[in-house]
């Protein structure tokens, strides 16, 4: 059985058949129109206040939507060099299977499911269906993608989704973000959530002395004794980076999690839809 059709038969099991009985669909709720403002009241999700409203007001109040029968679900997945590195799997492989698990879910339950790659340009995009080989169609075309030497333009991404979804859309985007993207306007227009992939090994390098690494984005050579005290200062710059990181997210109200390549990926996606 190849890598594909591992990925895919896995992903299809968990979504078809373990999580059965429990949800119909990890993409439970913001396909909405709005239809009024109301005072708030307790246990009203604060992600739909009208700020403007209260400020005038001086009490909160929150839109009300109807909520509608389709789901608009765009699945972005940036493959910049970074991606082809792994010491379980590689994390493209696991930006598949996390694709794979959303893709499923989204024609499981009745929605449409469109999807880009992006690295510092658009490579691809699929047009909008509710066909489950589009899955197939998706999963293999980020397999075969050759991330090596390829570099990540965030602006771009947002920028180009902002233009072209016309539609209030579930803007999936799946990547390493070792850049921090600036989802302002995007967000204010979709709803966005990120699925942040990374290998443990890459956030906790172990001391390897001297050595010679590649840079997979831009091919450099990078020659050093890898000791105790750099690969520190390497971790506390990864975990200083994604602080800010995070931080931008909550800014712009962006959901995200992070899934490792030696995760299960099914139950942080569950996690992360479970109070949607």
């Amino acid at each position: 059985m190849s890598k594909l059709q591992k990925i895919l038969v896995r992903a299809r099991r968990q979504v078809f058949s373990e999580m059965v009985g429990n949800n119909p669909s990890i993409f439970h709720g913001e396909g909405y129109d709005f239809i009024e403002l109301r005072e708030y009241q307790h246990g009203d999700d604060i992600r739909h206040i009208d700020w403007n409203i209260t400020a005038k007001m001086q009490k909160p109040f929150i839109k009300i939507f109807r909520e509608e029968r389709e789901l608009n679900v765009v699945l972005v997945s940036v493959l910049n060099g970074s991606v082809h590195f792994g010491s379980e799997k590689f994390k493209q492989e696991t930006i598949a299977d996390v694709s794979a698990l959303l893709g499923f879910s989204t024609i499981k339950n009745g929605d449409l499911l469109s999807s880009y790659i992006f690295t510092d340009r658009m490579v691809s995009h699929t047009k909008p269906s509710k066909k489950v080989h589009h899955v197939q169609t998706i999963t293999k075309d980020i397999l075969e993608f050759n991330a090596l030497n390829e570099k990540v333009d965030f602006k771009v991404l947002a920028d180009t989704l902002y233009k072209r979804l016309k539609r209030k859309s579930l803007v999936l985007i799946v990547g390493d973000f070792f850049e921090i993207p600036d989802f302002r306007l995007l967000a204010k227009k979709h709803e966005v959530v990120c699925v942040v992939v990374r290998d443990r090994l890459e956030e906790e390098p172990p001391q390897m002395g001297f050595a010679s690494l590649v840079d997979p984005e831009s091919g450099a050579m990078l020659e050093g004794d890898f000791n105790s005290s750099s690969v520190e200062a390497y971790a506390k710059k990864v975990h200083a980076h994604d602080h800010a990181l995070f931080e931008a997210f909550r800014k712009y109200q962006v959901r995200f999690t992070k899934v490792y390549t030696d995760d299960m990926p099914g139950v942080k996606l569950r996690r992360l839809f479970e109070g949607r």
